[in-house]
């Protein structure tokens, strides 16, 4: 018997707050100027904002507005304070990774970046992060529709499910920890958060079993920037797997696609739910080698953990047939000029079928894996 546990946070938890203001302020310049090349961070503390990196543009855009107004529309009214230090990118960097006629785009920045997908859910999602995530949406849903006047914007929830011969079996543990008013009493938002939050999420034989915990610590009133700075690219393992796979250590928010850790792990995610759902494996995790300035990976390695039904190297050649992963390419197949970043920015970027994002979508790919499969 294995416990396997993973994390999601709230909209407003302070980290999650600056991945959503980072990509708020890239989807305002790729709205203007989809060539642009944006790096860009944000940090919180108390009523003070930093928002700092390196952008090239020729996009207008004010910082400050969509700092405040991402912060208003998470739930915070306080007054902030936008402090800003930007840069362009730099010309070395220029030089290998924008296309010209003599030179295809290259990849942003050097690194690894790994896909997973299993067959534990529809979405082909390890279980215990869709739960987790799922359990914040929920709670930021009734927060905001409802319940404003008793949850504060921040918050994190925990979710632990117990695993029998590599398949999940139950849920050991939900942990919820969400920001309250002062004045509101325990008994009230225990029985809204298990009640009403947690049936939309888990029947009621899974919570009837399992060991609850909602704000272990007694309290949680002083919450958001006020109770912990936040900085982008703080909750990658959030955004990703939960913990579950592997991770290269690249965040996600705030950078345009033509950095490879953000487009090179969605396709990496695009491949591998690919080969899960052509029943060629039921655990399946990709990993890609970029160097910067040049278009074609250095490596390229399946692992399905000896659940496939041919080998790994015999999966990584169709794979290879398959999937195109220059990095111009992978912009164009995943459409990703088409994307609002800013919604990834909160209840991870993988499992997403809510948002229509062309990674979780792999019917077409499904059929080309299948077909070269049969002529084997």
């Amino acid at each position: 018997m294995q416990v396997i546990t993973s994390e999601s946070v709230f909209s407003g938890h302070p980290d999650k707050v600056c991945d959503q203001i980072s990509d708020a302020i890239l989807d305002a310049i790729l709205e203007q100027d989809r060539n642009a090349r944006v790096a860009v961070e944000t940090a919180i503390k108390d009523d003070l904002i930093f928002v700092f990196g390196e952008i090239t543009t020729t996009a207008k855009v004010d910082y400050a507005d969509i700092a405040k107004s991402k912060l208003r529309e998470i739930g915070y009214e306080e007054s902030f304070k936008v402090m800003e230090k930007i840069s362009k990118q730099s010309p070395d960097i220029a030089l290998g990774v924008d296309s010209t006629e003599s030179h295809e785009q290259g990849a942003g920045d050097q690194g690894i970046m790994f896909g997973y997908a299993c067959n534990e859910t529809p979405e082909l999602m390890p279980l215990p992060i869709m739960l987790a995530n799922q359990i914040s949406k929920e709670m930021d849903k009734a927060r905001k529709e409802q319940y404003a006047h008793i949850f504060g914007p921040d918050g994190k929830c925990q979710i632990s499910v117990v695993y029998e011969k590599g398949k999940p079996k139950k849920v050991q543990t939900i942990v919820v920890s969400a920001q309250t008013k002062s004045w509101i009493r325990r008994e009230l938002y225990e029985d809204i958060i298990i009640n009403e939050i947690l049936t939309k999420v888990l029947d009621d034989k899974a919570i009837k079993e399992a060991e609850i915990l909602i704000n272990p610590t007694g309290e949680f009133v002083v919450g958001g920037p006020y109770a912990d700075s936040g900085l982008t690219g703080r909750k990658i393992i959030v955004d990703t797997y939960g913990g579950y796979a592997k991770h290269g250590g690249g965040a996600f928010s705030g950078k345009d696609v033509s950095k490879v850790d953000r487009s090179a792990a969605y396709y990496a995610r695009f491949v591998a739910k690919a080969v899960v759902g052509a029943g060629l494996a039921t655990h399946c995790e990709i990993q890609l080698g970029y160097v910067i300035g040049i278009d074609k990976p250095v490596s390229v390695y399946v692992n399905t953990f000896n659940t496939g039904v041919i080998s790994d190297d015999k999966i990584q050649d169709l794979v290879n047939q398959t999937f195109d992963f220059r990095p111009q390419h992978i912009k164009k197949e995943l459409e990703l000029d088409s994307v609002n970043f800013q919604e990834l920015a909160k209840y991870g970027h993988f499992g997403r079928e809510d948002l229509n994002v062309r990674w979780e979508h792999v019917g077409d790919k499904i059929a080309e894996l299948r077909k070269l499969y049969e002529k084997a």
